[in-house]
């Protein structure tokens, strides 16, 4: 709301005579002066972007903070669960499934008319000790992998819009990891995924998500390769993750590459865990600096402005992974500090957030 100040101002003037000790003091009536001070428009993130903005949800926080959940409230239009839907966090054991979480994001989501990614179906990673025990044959593993799939999907289904069916498939030379799955059921088995995501949710949106490809021309080109496979064969997939993260002296050159690579998919493109570290180095005790902050946000405008200049058609939307600084995985992944998100660690805006607005116009 708008304040009007009303300010009376009276101006005295002391007039000085010829004769000594006569002085004369004159009094203006007072005017009235009406000062309206100027307009700070305040902005809502995703309400400047031409594509959906989101970021990745600590379910913890969005239950406990209500900074953290007014700023998602108010920023966002889209966000992906940035734990709750991993296969340790929903099915921690075989015979039992944990929704408590990732339904609640779900729920929180729906009744804010926010967009739901769903984030994993399959990673070699974050998989329950049940799983990395589990001792049957192939036709077991496959049972395994197939009812985990579909009972997830179908559980969220007509809720969560899309899916990163398959995480981190590749290795950074372009061959297949040599997972838990690909050792159980071979590397063909990543089709099978997408295939049974698609029977429990036909309108999902299907997505293969991998980091890294700013930086691979080999990761690229198995990429590329597999959703030519897929194509031809007429395994349903819809888009590509990519998730960016990356640090603030990461050349703009590598980002095109990945974005021309991206768009010449044809494939729907999602900038899916974005983030910006700027302690390469992983200094012990340095400080983030205003120099640190302007070298990030001009890489943080570069991305968007890349991604920008995606048909629109395929432009899914650009996520952090996670909102402010304090809440990043990168600090303790690399055992030293970083600030690599939009927002502080008091969630106060970054001048990232500027240049991320300014790098879609």
């Amino acid at each position: 709301m708008r304040s009007t100040y009303i300010v009376f101002l009276f101006f005295i003037f002391t007039l000085g005579c010829s004769k000594k000790n006569d002085i004369v003091t004159v009094v203006i009536p007072p005017t009235l002066v009406i000062v309206t001070p100027p307009v700070v428009l305040d902005t809502n993130l995703y309400k400047m972007m031409p594509f959906p903005m989101g970021a990745s949800i600590n379910v913890s926080l969005l239950k406990n903070s209500s900074i953290y959940n007014g700023l998602v409230t108010k920023e966002f239009n889209s966000v992906t669960a940035e734990n709750a839907m991993k296969f340790g966090a929903l099915h921690p054991s075989e015979n039992t499934y944990n929704w408590v979480d990732a339904d609640y994001i779900v729920s929180y989501a729906i009744s804010n008319n926010k967009r739901i990614h769903g984030h994993t179906l399959n990673w070699y990673k974050s998989l329950p000790s049940w799983v990395t025990a589990f001792s049957g044959d192939s036709i077991a593993w496959e049972s395994l992998l197939k009812s985990h799939i579909q009972n997830v999907v179908a559980h969220f289904k007509g809720k969560v819009a899309s899916w990163d069916v398959v995480n981190e498939y590749f290795n950074s030379d372009g061959t297949v990891r040599n997972s838990i799955w690909v050792t159980k059921l071979g590397q063909d088995y990543i089709a099978r995924c997408f295939q049974y995501a698609h029977q429990a949710d036909p309108d999902a949106l299907l997505f293969y998500n991998d980091f890294g490809q700013e930086s691979s021309p080999a990761k690229r080109n198995a990429i590329s390769n597999l959703i030519n496979s897929f194509q031809t064969r007429g395994i349903p997939i819809q888009g590509i993750g990519m998730q960016f993260h990356i640090n603030f002296n990461q050349t703009e050159a590598n980002i095109m590459a990945a974005i021309n690579f991206a768009k010449g998919t044809g494939l729907k493109v999602h900038i899916s865990e974005l983030d910006i570290a700027v302690n390469v180095a992983k200094i012990q005790g340095l400080v983030f600096t205003s120099a640190m902050a302007s070298q990030q946000a001009e890489m943080y405008r570069s991305v968007v402005k890349a991604y920008n200049s995606i048909p629109k058609s395929q432009q899914f939307g650009i996520t952090t992974w996670n909102v402010g600084d304090a809440d990043s995985w990168i600090p303790a992944f690399q055992g030293a500090p970083d600030w690599p998100l939009p927002f502080d660690i008091n969630y106060i805006r970054k001048p990232a957030y500027k240049a991320i607005i300014e790098g879609a116009k």
